[in-house]
C-alpha cells in the first residue's frame, strides 16, 4: 500500500556520490504515487545508521536541507569514496497512512525498533494479539511495522539466523508484508514479500542492487542516463510471493529463500558483523496538526436520525410500494399498474439478459493467460466483498495470475484496507495501489458538501463520490506501464445499478438499461447529465471551488474513456451467500461493527450519503439492490423488507468517522438534511401522483 524503495551498495563499488543522489531523489518522486502522507529514509554507513523522517508527502522531504545533507554529507562523513571499503544501504519510504497518524512522527517510517530499521508495505491485522500473546514485546508506537521488527528481533535472539527468524514472522503475522530491514550489527539487508509487491534490480559487477514496490517504478529509474547501461530491463525480478533475499554486502551475496522453510538456512550469510550506531534526526518540519477535530454525533442528533426511520417502517410514513418490489412511489420515473407492481419489474419480466457463463469466461480469458507465471489480469479490488470473492475466483478458479490495483481516494475505509492486507497476503498477490493527494480530496469533498448543504439536492449527493472516478483513468494507466491488457472489473452487475442516482439529475435511465454499467449511458444522457450538474453550479456558486478540475476529471474519467473492461459478474452467477461464506471461511474477512449489512461496507462515503437518501427520499441503494433480488427470485418480499429496515438503518461509527475525517460537524449536516424538502411528504406526493395522473 505505501511506497518502498532502496539502494544498496556493497564493498567495493564505484557508482559515484552524485548517481546515488540521483537516483534516491527519483525513487521518492516515482514511489509517491503509493503514499503522500509522509516520507523518510534511512541511511547506514561505517559508523552510523541515520534515519530522517517527516509528515510531509515525498516531493516536500526531498527539496529539506536536512535531506541533502544526509546523502551528501552524511555519505561522506560515513565514508563515502568509492571503492567501497565497507557497504552503503540507503532505504526509502512514501506513506499512506493505515496504522498510526503521520503527524506523531513515530508512526512514520522507516521505523526503528530493536536494534533494527524498517521499512514496511502492508498491514498487520493481528498486532493487538500478538502483543497479548508476547508479553515481553514492549509496545511503543501504533504503527503496525513494530511488531514485525520485534518479532523478528526475538526469533532471531532465539534462533541466532535473520532467515529462520523471519520465516517465523511471517508465521506468525496475518496480512500483507513487504519488508526492508537493516540492523545495527551487521551489513546484511533483509528483503521479504508474503504478496510479491517487491522488486529488484542487480548488477554484480558493480555491485549494487535497487529495490522498489513496483516494476514500472524501476523501468522509470533506469531511463536514466547514469543507470540505463547498468540495469538493462532484464536485470528486474520480482521477489515472489512467499519469498526472500539476505544480501549480504560484504560479499554482494544475493541468498534467496523460501518464507515456509522449505530452503535450508544459510548460516555464511549470517556472520557478517558489522556494529553501528543508530541516530534518529530530529523533523525539521512541524507536524501539520489538525485543528480541533469536529464534534461526534450528540445523543440528540442520534435520536432525530432514528426518526424518520422508525416512521418509514412503522406505518408513519406511509409510503406507497410495489407490491412485488420494495421500490417505493419516490423513485424517479417510477410508475405501477393496475395490480400495484412497478415498471422495473415489469420490463425484468420480458428482458432476456442471461449470463454469458464460466466457458465463455475462460473461452474470453483464454489468449490472455500467462504461461510462464507472469501476471496476465489486472483486477480491481477495493476490498469489498464483491472484488474480494472476485479476486479469489480468479486466482483459484480461472488459474490466472492477477495484480490487484486500488485507486485510494481517501474514503477507502480502514476497514477496507485491512481486508485487503488479508486477502493479497493469503493469495500471495501483487497490490499496485495509487493514492491521490489524500489531504486534497478531502478538503474537496468538505468544499462540496458545505456547499450542498446550503441548497440540499438529490441529483447533486454523486458530487460527493466524484473524487473515486479516477480509478477508470489510472486503470488504463497501470495497463500501460505494467504491460498486461486484461482488465477484469468484479463490478457492474446489474443488481449493484443505481438508475435513481440519474433519475434525480432528471435523466431516465432505469428501465431500460439495466445491465448497462456505470460507464455505460447513452451519448444524449451524457449531455444532459452535465447540463444538469453545469445549472446546479450556476445556481449554487459554492460548487465552483478548487475541487471543480477534479471533478471535471472525473467525468472524463468514467465516460469519455473507452469501456473495455471485462466485467466478471456478466460470466458467472452473482450468489450473495456464496460469497460471503467463501470470503468470510477463506480470509476472515471482516465485518463493520456497526451493521449487519456487507455491502458498501470498504466505503466510507456510503453510511451519509444513504443517509441522505432515507431521510429525503425514504430509500436507499440497498431498497434497489434487494429488489433486484426479489426479481432474481432470489429473496422474497417479506425478507427483502425485513433486511432493508435494518441496512436502512443510521450508521452512526461510520458517519462520525465520515465527519471526522473530512473534518465537517455531522450534527450541522443533519440538521440541514432533516428540515430539506422530502419527496414523501403530503405536499410533493400529490404533486408526484398528480404529474402521473
Amino acid at each position: 500500500m505505501c511506497g518502498i524503495f532502496g539502494i544498496l551498495l556493497g564493498q567495493g563499488s564505484t557508482l559515484p556520490i552524485h548517481t546515488v543522489h540521483d537516483s534516491l531523489t527519483a525513487l521518492f518522486r516515482l514511489s509517491e504515487s503509493r503514499g503522500k502522507e509522509a516520507a523518510g529514509l534511512a541511511l547506514r554507513g561505517n559508523h552510523s545508521l541515520y534515519v530522517y523522517k517527516e509528515p510531509l508527502d515525498a516531493k516536500e522531504l526531498i527539496k529539506s536541507s536536512t535531506y541533502r545533507e544526509i546523502v551528501h554529507s552524511y555519505l561522506k562523513e560515513e565514508g563515502y569514496s568509492p571503492p567501497l571499503a565497507e557497504p552503503f544501504t540507503l532505504i526509502g519510504h512514501s506513506r499512506l497512512v493505515t496504522n498510526g497518524i503521520s503527524e506523531l512522527n513515530t508512526n512514520n517510517q522507516p521505523v526503528m525498533k530493536s536494534g533494527g530499521v524498517a521499512v514496511h508495505n502492508g498491514i498487520i491485522v493481528n498486532t493487538d494479539s500478538l502483543y497479548g500473546m508476547y508479553p515481553q514485546l514492549n509496545r511503543q508506537f501504533d504503527v503496525d511495522t513494530e511488531v514485525f521488527l520485534d518479532l523478528l528481533q526475538m526469533y532471531r535472539h532465539q534462533t541466532g539466523s535473520i532467515i529462520e527468524a523471519s520465516r517465523e514472522t511471517y508465521g506468525s503475522i496475518q496480512g500483507a508484508a513487504s519488508v526492508a530491514v537493516l540492523f545495527e550489527d551487521t551489513s546484511d539487508v533483509l528483503l521479504a514479500s508474503n504478496t510479491g509487491s517487491l522488486f529488484v534490480a542487480v548488477n554484480n559487477t558493480e555491485k549494487v542492487a535497487i529495490f522498489a514496490s513496483e516494476k514500472y517504478i524501476l523501468t522509470q529509474l533506469f531511463q536514466r542516463k547514469s543507470l540505463h547501461d547498468l540495469f538493462p530491463p532484464a536485470s528486474i525480478s520480482q521477489i515472489k510471493a512467499g519469498t526472500g533475499f539476505l544480501i549480504n554486502l560484504a560479499e554482494f551475496q544475493l541468498n534467496p529463500y523460501s518464507l515456509n522453510g522449505a530452503t535450508p538456512r544459510l548460516e555464511k550469510v549470517e556472520k557478517n558483523h558489522h556494529t553501528v550506531t543508530v541516530k534518529e534526526l530530529t523533523a525539521v518540519h512541524p507536524p501539520r496538526i489538525p485543528t480541533e477535530l469536529p464534534p461526534v454525533l450528540t445523543p440528540e442528533s442520534k435520536r432525530s436520525m432514528l426518526t424518520t426511520w422508525e416512521n418509514l417502517y412503522n406505518g408513519t410514513i406511509a409510503l406507497k410500494r410495489c407490491t412485488r418490489c420494495v421500490l417505493p412511489e419516490t423513485v424517479p420515473y417510477i410508475s405501477f399498474d393496475d395490480e400495484g407492481i412497478c415498471n422495473y419489474c415489469r420490463n425484468f419480466e420480458i428482458r432476456n439478459n442471461q449470463l454469458k457463463g464460466e466457458e465463455a469466461l475462460k473461452t474470453f480469458v483464454s489468449p490472455f493467460r500467462s504461461s510462464s507465471g507472469e501476471p496476465d489480469c489486472i483486477v480491481g479490488f477495493s476490498g469489498g466483498r464483491d472484488s474480494t470473492y472476485g479476486i479469489h475466483y480468479i486466482k483459484n478458479v480461472l488459474g490466472m495470475t492477477p495484480i490487484a490495483f486500488t485507486y485510494d481516494w481517501g474514503m477507502v475505509n480502514d476497514l477496507a484496507r485491512r481486508n485487503q492486507s488479508r486477502v493479497l497476503a493469503k493469495l500471495g498477490v501483487e497490490h499496485i495501489l495509487v493514492s491521490a493527494d489524500i489531504r486534497w480530496k478531502r478538503e474537496n469533498i468538505r468544499k462540496n458538501l458545505n456547499a450542498w448543504l446550503n441548497s440540499p439536492d438529490l441529483g447533486m449527493i454523486p458530487l460527493l463520490m466524484a473524487g473515486d472516478k479516477q480509478f477508470y483513468y489510472y486503470f488504463h494507466k497501470i495497463r500501460e506501464q505494467t504491460g498486461v491488457k486484461l482488465f477484469i472489473f468484479c463490478g457492474g452487475h446489474e443488481i449493484e445499478e443505481t438508475p435513481f442516482k440519474y433519475g434525480f439529475c432528471n435523466v431516465d435511465h432505469g428501465v431500460d438499461n439495466l445491465m448497462n454499467c456505470l460507464t455505460g449511458i447513452s451519448p444524449t444522457h451524457k449531455i444532459k447529465l452535465i447540463s444538469y450538474f453545469a445549472k446546479q453550479y450556476l445556481k449554487n456558486p459554492g460548487y465552483i471551488n478548487r475541487s471543480l478540475f477534479d471533478n471535471l476529471f472525473a467525468y472524463y474519467s468514467t465516460y469519455l474513456l473507452p469501456d473495455d473492461y471485462l466485467y466478471l459478474y456478466h460470466f458467472i452467477e452473482w450468489d450473495e451467500k456464496t460469497i460471503i461464506d467463501t470470503i468470510r471461511e477463506e480470509y476472515d474477512w471482516e465485518m463493520a461493527p456497526d451493521t449487519n449489512a456487507t455491502w458498501r461496507i470498504d466505503d466510507g462515503t456510503a453510511p451519509f450519503y444513504n443517509y441522505i437518501y432515507l431521510t429525503m427520499a425514504g430509500f436507499t441503494e440497498f431498497d434497489n439492490f434487494r429488489s433486484f433480488q426479489i426479481r432474481e427470485g432470489k429473496l422474497t418480499r417479506d425478507k427483502a423488507m425485513e433486511m432493508i429496515k435494518e441496512e436502512n438503518k443510521p450508521r452512526f461509527e461510520a458517519i462520525d468517522w465520515y465527519g471526522q475525517t473530512i473534518r465537517l460537524d455531522m450534527n450541522r449536516a443533519v440538521r440541514v438534511i432533516n428540515q430539506a424538502r422530502k419527496l414523501y411528504s403530503p405536499d410533493n406526493l400529490a404533486q408526484i401522483h398528480a404529474l402521473k395522473g
